[in-house]
């Protein structure tokens, strides 16, 4: 049976809440610590998070946050050894945007991250014309995640989308794009099925499984399974 892959940690080493002035009496001793290597860090002003930042060669900026203008701003400090830079300004971004720090004058930016606030508003919207329709004593009441009716025929992925998704399998080395239509139809190369097992087959030329043959794009780069809508 193979092995599952170790897992790396985002943080690999830490030192946290010294004093500034142990940096300035054992540079020596911390430098060695933080030579080369890349990570987030903390300054603290009287226990109070005063800048977060982040550093390609952290013994570098921890010596320049000493005489710069932030130099007398800090009296405490805190390093975050990662291994690697890849999720470094997005982790630094994450700090910055839910802690607010006051030494730092940019607002912290991901690079990819859906911005969730107008699929909520959307989907608060539809929720209360239900509401509305009930209270008025309309008959039709649809779910943003039951299935919608088109032509006499449900479709399957109506349940679980409410908005246009794309899908995507890998089968014999190949790679197969589709997309869920509004009224939950997946289209595929020009033609509209009702399932993603019908969608699939026709990918695959095969009876199969489509909950397991499709992934959709949950967030920007994290692609699932569709089995997962069913959990």
């Amino acid at each position: 049976m193979p092995r599952t892959p170790k897992r790396l940690a985002l943080v690999c080493q830490h030192l946290e809440n010294i004093s500034r002035d142990a940096l300035e009496a054992y540079l020596d001793v911390i430098r060695a610590y933080v030579l080369h290597r890349q990570g987030v860090y903390a300054l603290y002003r009287k226990n109070k998070l005063y800048y977060v930042g982040l550093a390609k060669d952290l013994r570098w900026r921890l010596n320049a946050h000493l005489k710069d203008h932030h130099g007398q701003s800090w009296d405490r400090f805190s390093v975050y050894l990662t291994i690697g830079d890849q999720h470094l300004k997005e982790l630094e971004s994450l700090v910055l945007r839910i802690v607010k720090p006051t030494g730092n004058e940019v607002k912290g930016k991901f690079a990819k991250s859906q911005d969730l606030r107008r699929k909520f508003a959307r989907d608060i919207r539809l929720i209360q014309r239900q509401e509305l329709d009930q209270l008025m004593g309309r008959v039709r009441r649809v779910d943003f995640k039951e299935e919608e009716q088109t032509s006499g025929r449900a479709h399957v992925m109506a349940a679980y989308f409410s908005a246009p998704t794309r899908l995507r399998a890998y089968h014999k080395g190949k790679t197969f794009r589709a997309h869920v239509r509004r009224d939950g139809s997946i289209r595929f190369r020009g033609k509209v099925y009702d399932s993603p097992s019908a969608a699939g087959s026709a990918a695959a030329r095969r009876a199969c499984n489509g909950w397991s043959f499709w992934k959709y794009e949950r967030a920007p780069g994290d692609w699932v399974r569709l089995s997962e809508l069913r959990k």
